[in-house]
């Protein structure tokens, strides 16, 4: 009886999970949208098919308004944290002021998958999405420069995440990885009664703790076999007040100790938008020496 008990009172919880989930995206969606623009540059929204996830899937664009025909641009994919959404970047830091530098600012829509293909969620596969359906989309849709040097990938907070990620297992897709406060100890966080929501979402993301497919999504594992050489330029930053800054210099000292092409900054602040816009100056400086000249 007791069994049965437990295992009811986890379904009711994993239930009650899933629709909180599911609400609160549907409540994101709906916030109001203030875009901080910037003069010279246009912002346009765009709903694309997703073969992947079976669904349609909304992006931002910024890009220069003047941009002289024929001209083509190299690409910068912008991934939001969790709780977040396609609309994060562009409301909440200065980014449009890069498009003006030449590049194509390109920001898809995440929801809470922390952008890998989830283990216990067949049809939840956000890798393939951004990987294959999205690249191909704004090649096909946008002025953007085909091929590896000429993409980027930026990610805040659970996007960090996901820069660690392909920088480490599709090295093929990008030259620039940046990462700014990533969640690198997500796969390796225990079961706590307090955050039970996040332990329920994080096994359907990642699976069971010390499972060999959670292990294959945790950064600390992969950065052990990945190739150094074949990597893209990393680039890492963590707010000096953050909870994250522990697990992210840990995580900087095994890309050191493996001879990987990065660097690594911290600043004061915590783990928030304004720590995070407040790091982007150095992020676009580096990423501009890595990308080719426009």
């Amino acid at each position: 009886m007791k069994l049965a008990s437990t295992l009811r009172i986890a379904g009711i919880a994993l239930c009650v999970t899933l629709l909180a989930l599911s609400a609160c995206h549907r409540a994101t969606l709906l916030l109001p949208d203030h875009p901080q623009q910037s003069p010279g540059v246009t912002l346009q929204d765009v709903t694309f098919h997703s073969s992947a996830l079976g669904r349609d899937m909304p992006y931002r664009v910024l890009l220069p308004a003047d941009l002289p025909a024929g001209q083509k641009l190299p690409v910068v994919y912008l991934l939001h944290g969790g709780g977040g959404n396609f609309r994060d970047w562009s409301n909440n830091s200065n980014v449009a002021q890069y498009a003006l530098k030449g590049l194509i600012l390109v920001m898809p829509e995440g929801e809470s998958s922390y952008y890998v293909n989830a283990v216990e969620a067949p049809r939840d596969r956000f890798e393939d999405y951004i990987a294959s359906d999205l690249i191909a989309d704004v090649e096909a849709r946008l002025p953007a420069r085909k091929g590896r040097e000429s993409r980027a990938i930026a990610g805040v907070s659970m996007g960090g995440f996901a820069a660690i990620q392909y920088a480490l297992t599709r090295p093929e897709l990008f030259a620039f990885a940046a990462a700014i406060s990533p969640a690198t100890d997500v796969p390796s966080r225990r079961f706590s009664f307090k955050h039970i929501d996040q332990w329920w979402r994080f096994r359907r993301i990642f699976g069971p703790i010390g499972s060999p497919g959670r292990q294959a999504l945790d950064p600390f594992v992969q950065v052990q076999s990945a190739n150094p050489q074949a990597a893209p330029y990393i680039y890492m930053t963590s707010g000096q007040q953050e909870p994250l800054l522990g697990s992210n210099r840990r995580f900087a000292a095994q890309l050191k100790q493996r001879s990987f092409a990065f660097e690594f900054h911290t600043r004061p602040g915590g783990h928030d938008w304004g720590e995070w816009d407040a790091q982007l100056p150095g992020c676009f400086s580096s990423l501009l020496k890595h990308l080719p000249k426009i």
